[in-house]
């Protein structure tokens, strides 16, 4: 009877065990899935541009550095520019990828890093997984569509450092960590 006992329980406990690994699995496969996490958490600098007074857009650290403004909209450029220029994803009619980063004042600034963000979720959710495999061109090479969306993250999360930095230093504390 002990060593049933023994048995039963040790079987229960691979059950249990087992179970969140094929749930990490599953989920784990979902490339998309994925990705929108970390670009979700990436996109908390649109809580930080917001959390910016608008007299700090356009200071600098030093002369021929981005301003605040410009680290916010050559992150709204980009995530328009990878979809497009590698994806085949067009920016909306009205957005001018090439001039994004021209773009001055908070509300404004604001306005063209979220609708940037909000472009990348509607765009990526619509995206069949296959579509992620196909072959993009990125800075001259072959890759594949994940590949694209990773350097997009990259991107993205460098920038957010520095606009972190760029808070700090103005005396603005990031809103996820009040």
């Amino acid at each position: 009877m002990k060593n049933l006992s023994s048995k039963l329980l040790s079987l229960f406990l691979i059950l249990i065990l087992s179970v969140p690994s094929v749930q990490a699995q599953e989920s784990g496969n979902n490339f998309k899935s994925q990705f929108t996490q970390h670009f979700e958490r990436a996109s908390r600098v649109l809580s930080l541009a917001e959390a910016m007074p608008a007299e700090t857009f356009s200071w600098r650290p030093e002369e021929g550095v981005y301003s605040v403004e410009e680290v916010f909209t050559h992150i709204a450029r980009y995530n328009f520019y990878y979809p497009e220029q590698s994806l085949g994803i067009s920016a909306p009619s009205d957005v001018d990828v090439d001039n994004i980063e021209s773009t001055t004042g908070k509300e404004e600034v604001v306005e063209i890093l979220k609708r940037s963000i909000e472009h990348v979720k509607t765009q990526i959710e619509a995206m069949p997984e296959a579509n992620l495999q196909e072959p993009a061109e990125l800075y001259g090479r072959t890759v594949n569509g994940q590949a694209v969306l990773m350097q997009l993250i990259i991107h993205m999360s460098e920038h957010v450092g520095q606009s972190i930095a760029y808070a700090r230093v103005n005396g603005v504390v990031p809103p996820w960590s009040e």
